[in-house]
């Protein structure tokens, strides 16, 4: 396959060696709970790779973005869910981009040595959604401090995190050229924050993933936290959406070749009717053709890696390629529950569970429908559809 003749044999090697402490059992027992998967979370961060990305001169390794997404498409692959830790890739990368130099010193070693967390990041609103220009999160000056108030939704990791990438706007709507302009973003010390200001309420949902809405009522924030430059939050929150896209399309292609590894081997074993039933081509097409799909998928990914490591354009690729392996990885779930019939439904054989957790990225981060209208404006050039 693909993803196995590339030069990251021995990355590969090393987070299946260490998701193997971690087999189908642990998650499913998280999953049963509906708990936070630490133990696992805190071997990556020992082991250091969630510090993939951060310069060596930090206590990173400084590996590019093409590593990182090897390491979120094996644990996938392994039967994890990255989900629980992506964010500590993307949400460091706007501090290492944006913030000051005493910002990265005091936050990016501790972080590269496992010791703080900065999953969450606190962008979408529940009036505004997709429309983040309009968002009504502000955050104004006051004797030397930001005072923050507003609300947020959607919010992931933000009970397991230490910091928190905050975006609100310093500058009303009304007095702004563009409506773009005017947001800042920040950082959030969360264990000064919750219960001083900061009100934090989980949302039940479809997957066991941590998500939240947050309450902020006079929020104080120091001054020296916010990240690079007063009004051009907005610009830099848009440079990390590219390697997110890209991160979570690794994602999915792992859980794509999880499905199909599932589904080879079921169809292979099940006898019926005195023969295998992956003998039958009315199963084994079906499985051939999600395989297609996800490595197709697959070549979009590691090209939108590669431009972001060459730090060339690569904004269409990353929508296309998280895209294509999000729908790739959804069509090869059903493939691979079909396959199983009943047995899908059961949850010791984890087909449900993957099928549940593959399935939100067909709606976050980024619906499909965002990703058609990015493409349609930006490279087809038809006029902007919002």
């Amino acid at each position: 396959m693909f993803s196995e003749a590339d030069e990251f044999q021995e990355i590969r090697g090393a987070i299946r060696q260490l998701c193997r402490q971690f087999p189908d059992e642990y998650f499913r027992e998280v999953d049963r709970n509906e708990a936070y998967p630490e133990a696992f979370v805190d071997a990556l961060m020992e082991a250091g790779w969630l510090a993939a990305m951060i310069p060596e001169e930090y206590g990173g390794t400084g590996l590019g973005l093409t590593a990182a997404t090897v390491i979120m498409e094996e644990i996938n692959r392994s039967g994890g869910n990255a989900g629980a830790v992506h964010g500590q890739m993307y949400n460091m990368g706007t501090l290492l981009r944006s913030g000051s130099r005493a910002q990265k010193e005091k936050y990016l070693p501790a972080i590269a040595a496992g010791k703080l967390r900065i999953q969450s990041m606190a962008v979408t609103e529940p009036t505004t959604g997709s429309d983040t220009t309009k968002l009504k999160t502000t955050a104004v000056k006051r004797d030397g401090r930001w005072v923050v108030n507003g609300q947020k939704v959607w919010i992931s990791r933000v009970q397991h995190s230490d910091l928190m990438i905050l975006l609100a706007r310093t500058t009303p709507l009304a007095d702004v050229k563009k409506k773009s302009e005017g947001m800042s973003i920040f950082i959030v010390e969360l264990g000064k924050a919750v219960g001083k200001g900061l009100e934090v309420r989980h949302i039940p949902n479809l997957v066991n993933h941590e998500t939240n809405e947050l309450f902020f009522d006079n929020l104080e924030i120091p001054e020296e936290n916010l990240i690079g430059e007063e009004g051009k939050g907005f610009k830099y929150i848009l440079e990390g959406l590219n390697a997110e896209r890209t991160l979570i399309a690794a994602e999915c292609i792992g859980d794509g070749y999880w499905f199909i590894d599932r589904a080879k081997k079921y169809a292979s074993e099940r006898i019926v009717f005195d023969r295998p039933i992956g003998q039958n081509q009315g199963v084994q097409f079906p499985i051939a053709e999600a395989f297609i799909e996800i490595e197709a998928a697959n070549l979009m990914r590691v090209e939108a890696a590669r431009r972001f490591d060459a730090r060339e354009a690569c904004g269409a690729q990353a929508n296309m390629a998280k895209y294509l392996a999000a729908k790739a990885s959804w069509e090869a779930a059903n493939v691979c529950l079909q396959t199983h019939g009943g047995f899908g439904f059961a949850k010791e054989y984890d087909v449900e569970r993957k099928f549940r957790e593959t399935r939100l990225y067909q709606v976050a981060p980024i619906s499909t429908n965002m990703i058609f209208a990015y493409v349609a404006e930006h490279v087809l050039g038809l006029p902007r559809s919002y």
